[in-house]
């Protein structure tokens, strides 16, 4: 394969992708997420997969410190997350979504869950094997290590 094939096979994935995802999950507007900013509704979804120090959500999202404490004291005003001390330190302080948090993101992967489903019933089962085969390939070439310190799984 040469180096433009494998160029153009990249290019279509980083324009299909972001296509797909928009298709497959398209919020629903009565939902609270949608009037998060994005920041917000990072944050959420990533605390979705399980509580994060600071410092860990700090380096997973690619921001400094302040400006993750800066959200985090926004959406535990909206009562979205709680913070807790962590272990015998009381500077460490772990972030976890709150029990209005925890509903919000479960009715947005129950939304995600159906609408998966209305896509995958138009294809055929050897086809759905294909495309699941595919992503978890990809997942397992791409994991990072973020994803192995926090134990998540490749069907995240």
């Amino acid at each position: 394969m040469t180096h433009e094939d494998m160029y153009a096979q990249a290019l279509e994935i980083t324009q299909g992708l972001p296509r797909l995802m928009r298709r497959l999950f398209k919020l629903d507007p009565e939902s609270l997420i949608i009037e998060l900013p994005v920041a917000q509704q990072r944050v959420c979804t990533i605390l979705h997969e399980g509580p994060r120090t600071m410092t860990a959500l700090s380096h997973e999202l690619g921001i400094s410190l302040s400006a993750t404490t800066q959200i985090a004291d926004r959406l535990e005003r909206a009562e979205l997350v709680e913070r807790t001390a962590e272990g015998d330190d009381r500077r460490v302080k772990t972030l976890q979504l709150a029990s209005r948090g925890i509903e919000m993101m479960q009715r947005r992967t129950e939304n995600r869950v159906r609408q998966a489903m209305r896509i995958l019933e138009q294809l055929d089962p050897t086809s759905r094997a294909a495309v699941l085969e595919s992503l978890h390939m990809l997942l397992a070439v791409t994991r990072d290590e973020e994803d192995e310190s926090v134990n998540l799984p490749l069907t995240a």
